[in-house]
């Protein structure tokens, strides 16, 4: 903390990171070296593929939530925070999944791939979020367009009903041109579809702020790398991870950062500081 104008000013740091495996990052010791590195207020995590029993991860300073897939191995999402939340969500809210018939085309509660936590701050909420993949052959484009991306936004909004909203996660979409390092090659693929871009679009025009572009503009910074023909050591990326915060939060973000050299999954993590 320090002195300002408005008198004591907290510094906190989030940071996002699809660990995909948080057994298999904790066994490298990547986990331990990003706590270490970037001391993190609030950590958020996707891809988690396990539950809080399994994890073999012990952080005294942490409180932990996890919303684990009932499929064993699959999905999941977590959230350590130093700081005792006031409230924890797990999940999409019933009546948005009814409202949207998300159950019929998920094949049942979509809750179950435990894809979403929100947790209720003092001063805001946080959530996280681990969008589902399109696939390949674009079969989960119509789940992902017509449901997923209007439901979870139609959340964060009522959220922010109550106190301004950070979410972060990873969104399985590269945004426009400048988030992908071969976007004409990539054009109606999984990950750069019109369907799944319009989605960033209606979070933006919602009046959520893309952080990292408050910051750094252009291309060459990515978040995913694909494991074929070294493509991380080329960076032949994806910005695919982000931080989205109410418009009124946007002058408190102080920084918004890729963290590239942080090894361990094949996405990397993503961070933004705050003065509150």
């Amino acid at each position: 903390m320090k002195k300002s104008r408005r008198g004591i000013l907290c510094r906190m740091r989030l940071v996002s990171w699809n660990v995909n495996g948080i057994r298999s990052v904790h066994k490298k010791g990547a986990l331990s070296r990003f706590f270490d590195e970037l001391q993190p207020d609030i950590a958020c995590f996707q891809e988690t593929k396990a539950e809080q029993h399994q994890s073999e991860v012990d952080l005294p300073d942490y409180f932990e939530y996890w919303h684990s897939a009932k499929k064993k191995g699959y999905s999941g999402t977590a959230i350590f925070s130093k700081t005792e939340p006031l409230s924890v969500i797990l999940g999409l809210p019933k009546d948005i999944i009814e409202k949207h018939h998300m159950a019929d085309d998920m094949h049942g509660d979509p809750n179950d791939e435990g894809r979403v936590i929100a947790a209720e701050f003092d001063d805001f909420y946080v959530a996280t979020v681990y969008t589902p993949n399109s696939k390949d052959d674009l079969s989960r484009i119509p789940l992902r367009h017509k449901l997923w991306d209007p439901a979870f936004l139609a959340y964060m909004k009522r959220l922010e009903e109550e106190k301004p909203v950070i979410f972060c996660g990873d969104l399985n979409v590269a945004h426009t041109p400048d988030d992908l390092a071969n976007p004409k090659a990539n054009e109606g693929r999984k990950g750069f579809t019109e369907e799944e871009r319009e989605g960033i679009d209606k979070i933006i025009k919602a009046g959520f702020v893309d952080s990292f572009r408050m910051f750094t503009q252009g291309n060459g910074h990515y978040s995913w790398w694909s494991h074929f023909s070294n493509a991380r050591e080329r960076n032949v990326g994806w910005r695919i991870d982000y931080f989205f915060v109410s418009e009124g939060l946007s002058p408190l973000v102080t920084r918004a950062r890729i963290h590239a050299n942080i090894y361990g999954s094949d996405h990397c993590p993503v961070s933004i500081d705050l003065d509150l």
